[in-house]
């Protein structure tokens, strides 16, 4: 599914669930201002999340580099003015973010603290120091720039992440806030193909790499396939 900016990937999997009649679950939420590549299993398809949930994922963001906000996107509170940085600036910071990295975990996120989530915490307006997340950057590049080469005020980038990324986390180690977020693809599946057919799960699964269908049992996967077969 392309997901459209506004509605939460909860209530896109409650929808499909409506029109299918049948169990649904997703490998892999997007923020509700996000938009882009949403992975949606139905049926007996939902016992293979597994393989989906951990493939690498790639992006476009606009970083609007003006502003902090509580939550790292559009939805948060400013809680920070910056001067625009040099576009040299900038470069020099995207360099440090490219490979393997370290970055906190946003506070609107829904890593589990103490037993909550994380996102209900802040909107708690509850204080929490947020843990560190190793991740990989495959690929970090800005596409385009607003503004100046002395004075910037915000940069597209495109990027190739590995699974539990946070772009927001890079977009405030920039120094700015995801203004927009677009997921584009999620391991070898394109938002180019999202539309309204469901892909048999046989061929999903034949996408997928070695260590990805090992996630889930072989005799569940071809429990699944038959029952596709049937059908």
């Amino acid at each position: 599914m392309d997901k459209p900016a506004g509605p939460s990937s909860f209530a896109l999997v409650a929808a499909l669930r409506r029109k299918t009649g049948a169990r649904t679950g997703h490998a892999g939420t997007l923020d509700p201002f996000a938009t882009g590549l949403l992975l949606l299993l139905s049926g007996a398809a939902t016992r293979l999340a597994p393989c989906f949930v951990g493939l690498d994922k790639r992006y476009v963001t606009d970083v609007d580099l003006l502003e902090t906000t509580t939550t790292g996107d559009p939805e948060g509170d400013v809680i920070e003015h910056r001067t625009p940085p040099s576009r040299s600036a900038v470069e020099t910071a995207l360099e440090g973010l490219r490979g393997e990295i370290e970055l906190t975990v946003p506070a609107a996120s829904a890593v589990k603290i103490a037993g909550e989530r994380a996102y209900r915490l802040a909107r708690q307006g509850v204080e929490v120091e947020m843990p560190r997340r190793r991740s990989t950057v495959y690929a970090l590049e800005a596409v385009s720039w607003t503004g100046t080469p002395d004075a910037v005020s915000a940069v597209r980038l495109e990027l190739h992440v590995s699974s539990g990324t946070y772009v927001r986390a890079i977009a405030e180690a920039l120094g700015g806030h995801c203004a927009t977020l677009r997921r584009t693809a999620i391991g070898p599946f394109g938002i180019e193909e999202a539309g309204d057919a469901l892909l048999p799960a046989s061929e999903a699964l034949a996408r997928l790499p070695e260590e990805a269908l090992d996630r889930v049992p072989e005799r569940i996967r071809a429990n699944v396939i038959a029952l596709e077969q049937v059908a």
